[in-house]
């Protein structure tokens, strides 16, 4: 056994501290890896494992059938996947920090995924969902910057609704901050620059005098930053008024804008930087979209393609 062996939940919570402080994640990830960890080590407890060096190989095989074999609440194939990665970055820090000898999640796989590609609206689409927020009232003005600025520049929701007002920068930029706090600079583009000068002129000083000074972006009714839910709200509603028959999401706009920028011939490392992709290959899951599209079109238009 390794020296000064700590107990499994205490060496979980030096982990999450880990990966909160010294990997800089955030909230939400250190959140689900907390959630998705706690259940884990409350599984070893009860077949009374308390420590990592009484974890072997065929208990994480164990935990990841028991995860199958769930009858109340089953998960998903994708749920499955992201709790074993849990476990197996939590065994990897096991071993860095001398807590175990052993990798014993190494060897664990996890369920095979069936590709799924983004889902993007057309170009029409999206022009039926921007307009449906045109308007002179407040919240319109800020509903029409929120839209333009995400299909604009393929930001995240929670990165849009975390912007400064000093994030917009002069020459048609924004910053936005990514996982892990890694920062990247975005062009606007001429729509979303006019719609949120427009907001930023005629809309958002009526929104901050209903609260206390904050130097957010977007603004709510009471003054407030905008929330993730908010954002989510207002682009449901936009949907719902564009009559365009098509659910959409907030990371809809983020897939339409990779996947037109990509119809458009932009190249993917391109993409890759303005979308704060660490890996090309996550972007060229956007590739195969704009294929398929081709091929439909081919389909469609050539005499001898059926």
């Amino acid at each position: 056994m390794p020296a000064a062996e700590l107990t499994l939940p205490l060496s979980l919570e030096r982990y999450l501290r880990h990966v909160s402080i010294e990997r800089g994640l955030s909230t939400n990830t250190v959140s689900a890896y907390r959630r998705d960890l706690t259940a884990y080590v409350e599984w070893l407890g009860a077949r009374g494992i308390d420590l990592p060096s009484a974890v072997g190989t065929a208990d994480v095989s164990a935990y990841a059938r028991h995860l199958g074999s769930r009858t109340e609440s089953p998960l998903t194939a994708s749920s499955m996947a992201r709790m074993l990665s849990s476990v197996r970055g939590f065994h990897r820090y096991l071993v860095d920090e001398g807590q175990a000898v052993t990798d014993v999640a190494a060897e664990t796989a996890p369920p095979k995924l069936p590709s799924r590609l983004p889902k993007a609206i057309s170009i029409e689409q999206m022009a039926q969902v921007l307009a449906a927020t045109d308007g002179d009232g407040i919240q319109q003005l800020r509903d029409k910057a929120l839209l333009e600025l995400l299909y604009a520049t393929g930001a995240r929701i929670s990165e849009a609704v975390a912007l400064n007002v000093d994030d917009v920068i002069e020459d048609d930029v924004v910053r936005l901050f990514g996982k892990g706090g890694k920062q990247r600079i975005v062009p606007l583009g001429s729509y979303a620059r006019a719609a949120i000068d427009a907001y930023l002129v005629r809309a958002r000083p009526t929104f901050a005098a209903r609260g206390t000074a904050t130097p957010a972006l977007f603004l709510g009714l009471r003054g407030q930053r905008v929330s993730r839910q908010n954002a989510w709200l207002i682009i449901r509603a936009a949907a719902e008024r564009s009559h365009i028959g098509v659910e959409i999401s907030p990371h809809t706009f983020r897939h339409s804008f990779a996947t037109h920028l990509l119809t458009g011939g932009a190249d993917v490392r391109v993409v890759q930087e303005l979308l704060g992709h660490a890996s090309v290959a996550t972007t060229q899951i956007y590739t195969l979209v704009t294929a398929d599209s081709l091929r439909d079109m081919y389909r469609q238009s050539h005499p001898r393609a059926r």
